[in-house]
């Protein structure tokens, strides 16, 4: 399952994904991977979560590229259970225009793998034009 978080930058998306993320981790029974922009975050989270600062990995340059990562994240560990990517439109070169199939192809490995992830994305639900609102959740409205 894909759940995403919206809003705008300053509307708390970032505490309630750190949080979420915190609680999964409680009662989880496979791994918990929370992917960020930077390390800002990293002692936010507890100890248990494996944080991934994508500015160790600069030459990740756009959404292809971001799935290969994924894909290399989950042939490391076979017992994700769920994969936390907060502000995803700040990673590499995303626009709102590459959700559509990036969404589409979270939901293909989601089934695949047997995993969740949740998005946290600077955008109104309105500005993501074309989603697929049917293959994701939206967790904050």
């Amino acid at each position: 399952m894909v759940k995403i978080l919206v809003g705008h930058k300053g509307s708390g998306k970032t505490k309630q994904i750190t949080e979420l993320a915190n609680e999964n981790v409680e009662n989880a029974k496979g791994s918990i991977v929370f992917i960020t922009k930077d390390q800002r975050l990293m002692y936010s989270l507890k100890y248990r979560i494996r944080v991934i600062c994508m500015e160790d990995y600069e030459h990740v340059t756009n959404s292809d590229e971001y799935i290969g990562f994924l894909y290399g994240i989950i042939s490391a560990d076979h017992d994700i259970e769920t994969i936390y990517i907060d502000s995803i439109l700040k990673h590499a070169d995303f626009a709102l225009s590459d959700l559509p199939e990036y969404i589409d192809r979270l939901d293909d490995i989601s089934k695949n793998y047997g995993m969740d992830f949740v998005v946290s994305l600077s955008a109104d639900k309105e500005e993501m034009v074309g989603v697929d609102f049917s293959k994701c959740t939206i967790i904050n409205q």
